[in-house]
């Protein structure tokens, strides 16, 4: 495939993680929905073109994310969203499910406590709640266990879509 072509396609995923991004930091509902949107641009973008040129990608969408001033939303996206296409794409070439599984709940434990060392320290804490943390951080860990599944699942349809494309 052409390098311009890949440029080409990459300019289109960064463009649309971008507005996906926007509206998950403008509109009161769905904010999630639309993060996972922009986070699912990341594998489809390896699926089409190659690794390096989605690291651009990724690369762009996190840049002009904190350029728009999309605070929560950029941070969210350049911690976890953005880079768990990658993690998913390396950690699943290993073909072991265990294995993957636990790298996959380490990744994201790891990135929510990042984010919210982020948000304590840019914000004046977290808001109250009357349930205890660790049923947050268990229902939390069921949570992306069901995302990575329809991540899978995303990613398997367009990879059959594209190969027929190519």
């Amino acid at each position: 495939m052409s390098k311009a072509l890949n440029i080409a396609k990459g300019g289109l995923f960064t463009a649309l993680t971008i507005i996906f991004l926007y509206i998950s930091a403008i509109v009161p509902t769905s904010r999630l929905s639309f993060m996972a949107l922009a986070a699912a641009m990341i594998p489809i973008s390896i699926i089409s073109t190659n690794v390096r040129n989605s690291f651009a990608v990724y690369a762009a969408s996190s840049l002009l994310s904190l350029l728009l001033s999309l605070r929560g939303t950029a941070f969210m996206y350049i911690v976890f969203f953005g880079l768990y296409g990658f993690v998913k794409y390396y950690v699943e070439r290993l073909r072991r499910a265990i294995l993957e599984i636990v790298l996959k709940l380490l990744f994201f434990n790891s990135s929510l406590y990042l984010i919210y060392l982020i948000y304590t320290l840019f914000t004046l804490g977290l808001p109250r709640v009357s349930i205890p943390l660790y049923y947050i951080i268990a229902i939390l860990q069921v949570v992306f266990i069901i995302y990575d599944y329809a991540m899978t699942v995303i990613i398997s349809y367009m990879n059959k879509r594209l190969k027929v494309t190519r």
